[in-house]
């Protein structure tokens, strides 16, 4: 017997429940299984997922198969009907001891095969808190779940939840604990990291969160936001960003588009005017601020003419790192019902932003040449500067270390130094 294997697809959070599943699953004593933990951002991602499956199962013949995660927890019927699977589990119940007791059981009775309940359900975060997930210099701390809003092409509402936030406490708490196991940054995420609080009593803002960190846990070097959501900022992270050097100065947007009506259609609660403002005022208060941001090609009803202010806003708000996403339509999602883009149009458009991104990356290393950066070491041979560009050493350096180095020169999308 073998211990469990696991494939994970889609974001960060899904990697850190991987990571709190091989835990569960290993104290549970499961044996010769195959947990793959799915992504249901888009209809390619579930594509992807079946894909994997079979995959997965060919190359495992004799395993139990185990699907989970958020296409799980959407669509179950999809994942139970494929002959490859032996049980799909919900969002909630990955993240639950018994769960993973009742499959370690030698026999999985039909009752056992399907567990996915209500989402909308749950009031509480996961419980389980990984000391360490990530590289050995970096930890990610889940700090919050779920999500309130319900923009028209997103899915991920019903494949998480409700937002629902992990207390301040508990968070500094676990800081601390990776802090004293020598880990030099932590980074928060969550699947919509600004509504962060609204749950819990006196409705603090991640503002608080990350000055209470930084106050808290003193010997903690670099503390990292993940994606947020720009119009929620508060002013404590705004003063944060202005007077503390230990959080990073690199920020990922969840912007969508740079037109106005698209944004509207898509129920986002920004306009283009006020990500341009955010990113200046940050800018401002923090010059060596870079972002990186999400944006969506072909949403449906997109004109060329809306396409080319979304187009415009890399500029406008200078970005650096983006994440272009091809629209796909989610059945179940309002924006699945509007007009469609042709399929062509819309990958002409994401080939532009993409190169549009690629220049402006271009663009910032060749503007950190002969700058002096505090690089954290991922590996022997690769570093992050504070604003996560990666920096390749020829020289050996001990991982997790920050050094202070020039940069000499650009290898490809590397500074080196």
């Amino acid at each position: 017997m073998s211990a469990p294997k696991f494939a994970t697809l889609g974001c960060r959070l899904n990697a850190y429940e991987t990571e709190a599943m091989k835990e569960l699953s290993g104290a549970a004593g499961l044996q010769n299984a195959v947990i793959i933990n799915t992504c249901a951002v888009t209809a390619e991602a579930v594509r992807k997922a079946r894909q994997e499956i079979r995959k997965l199962r060919r190359e495992n013949p004799d395993a139990r198969l185990i699907v989970t995660g958020c296409a799980a927890q959407t669509e179950p019927e999809t994942f139970t009907a494929m002959a490859e699977v032996d049980a799909v589990i919900g969002n909630t119940e990955k993240m639950q001891a018994d769960t993973w007791k009742g499959l370690a059981a030698d026999f999985i009775g039909e009752t056992e095969a399907v567990q996915v309940d209500d989402i909308m359900s749950v009031t509480e975060t996961a419980g389980h808190l990984i000391d360490g997930f990530g590289t050995r210099s970096r930890a990610y701390v889940q700090v919050q779940n779920g999500c309130d809003h319900r923009c028209t092409f997103c899915i991920i509402p019903y494949g998480r939840g409700n937002s629902r936030s992990v207390p301040a406490g508990v968070v500094v708490e676990q800081i601390k604990r990776l802090v004293g196991k020598g880990y030099n940054e932590v980074v928060l995420t969550g699947v919509d990291l600004t509504s962060w609080g609204a749950d819990l009593p006196a409705e603090p803002k991640l503002g608080d969160l990350v000055m209470r960190i930084l106050k808290l846990v003193p010997d903690l070097p670099r503390l990292r936001i993940s994606s947020i959501d720009s119009i929620e900022v508060d002013e404590n992270l705004m003063q944060a960003i202005a007077t503390e050097p230990r959080l990073m100065p690199h920020l990922h947007l969840s912007l969508q588009a740079g037109d106005d009506m698209i944004l509207k259609r898509m129920k986002r609660r920004h306009l283009r005017d006020d990500a341009i403002a955010f990113c200046e005022e940050a800018k401002r208060l923090r010059p060596d601020m870079t972002y990186g941001a999400d944006i969506i090609a072909g949403f449906p009803t997109e004109t060329d003419a809306m396409f080319e202010n979304s187009l415009k806003l890399v500029e406008d708000c200078d970005l650096t790192w983006l994440h272009v996403f091809p629209y796909s339509a989610r059945i179940g999602t309002p924006a699945a019902k509007m007009p469609a883009v042709n399929g062509k149009i819309i990958k002409t458009r994401a080939a532009a932003l993409r190169a549009a991104g690629n220049a402006k990356v271009s663009a910032h290393l060749k503007a950190q040449h002969g700058k002096t950066h505090h690089i954290l070491m991922e590996n022997a041979h690769m570093g992050r500067t504070e604003q996560f560009t990666e920096v390749s050493f020829e020289t050996k350096q001990r991982e997790g270390l920050i050094l202070s180095a020039r940069i000499t020169g650009v290898l490809g999308t590397q500074l080196t130094a």
